[in-house]
């Protein structure tokens, strides 16, 4: 009998000692951190630039909107020129960890004074009421777990976020969607001739995403919500017409592609 209690007491002991070590590791993976990249992109706008100034990105993992907003970490600040992301094209504003992950309720973008319109080569200021640098706060509610990289994309709208007034002045009043590449799908086509740069609107019913074709006559335009869209097509060169496709499908997390576009006259 004495010579099967030493092992019974070995295995009890070698359960305990996993046990431990399973609730330590359990304990570690729930402190990991979530991943959280924000990129900028925008929707097409007829100036020759657009540049703003951004000076921080900030989320809130609260549902107090008035407080509970953390500041990023690694927020690549300065001045951009939204008409250079067009077509797919993006910069990268922030790469972040987010603690033991969460819910994000808000973010918001921080912008400085420093935001021009060129219009006909003239660079205008943009004048920036106080309330829009404080930051325009757009409802994302997205949980990230820990452990895993998520991508928020900002499309910022520069057509919509501009208002000209009587002055001639210009007045900036972001208009931005925000859409995480996990759960917004992209439409993806071509037009010809490449030759002629156009703009390619997404419309489902109020809500306009949109982007420029390339050198190619290529387009992709992302961060858009699952649902039938139209698309609307205004070539650069007014010789040609308009041309419109409805009925273009989206799911989440997955790229249409659109039939080609042939301009005419």
């Amino acid at each position: 009998m004495q010579k099967l209690i030493f092992p019974a007491i070995l295995v009890i002991l070698v359960m305990s000692i996993l046990i431990v070590s399973c609730q330590k590791e359990a304990g570690s993976n729930n402190n990991q951190s979530a991943r959280l990249k924000v990129y900028l992109t925008d929707a097409p706008a007829s100036y020759d630039a657009v540049l703003i100034d951004v000076k921080d990105v900030q989320i809130n993992l609260t549902n107090d909107s008035a407080s509970g907003w953390r500041s990023l970490s690694n927020v690549a600040t300065g001045t951009y020129n939204l008409l250079d992301l067009v077509n797919g094209n993006d910069t990268l504003l922030a790469d972040s960890d987010v603690p033991n992950g969460g819910a994000i309720s808000q973010v918001r973008l921080i912008l400085g004074t420093n935001n021009y319109v060129v219009v006909n080569g003239i660079m205008i200021n943009l004048t920036t009421p106080s309330a829009q640098q404080s930051g325009l706060k757009i409802n994302v509610h997205q949980r990230l777990d820990s452990g895993l990289l998520y991508n928020l994309v900002l499309d910022f709208d520069a057509a919509r976020s501009i208002v000209k007034t009587g002055n001639n002045r210009y007045i900036l009043k972001p208009v931005i969607r925000a859409n995480f590449e996990l759960t917004a799908g992209r439409i993806k086509g071509i037009v010809t001739p490449d030759s002629v740069t156009t703009s390619v609107l997404a419309i489902q019913g109020i809500d306009t995403a949109g982007t420029f074709t390339d050198s190619h006559g290529a387009y992709l335009i992302g961060g858009l919500h699952a649902g039938t869209y139209s698309l609307l097509f205004i070539p650069g060169d007014t010789s040609f017409v308009n041309e419109q496709r409805n009925g273009i499908n989206v799911s989440p997390g997955t790229i249409t592609v659109a039939d080609t576009v042939h301009l005419h006259h």
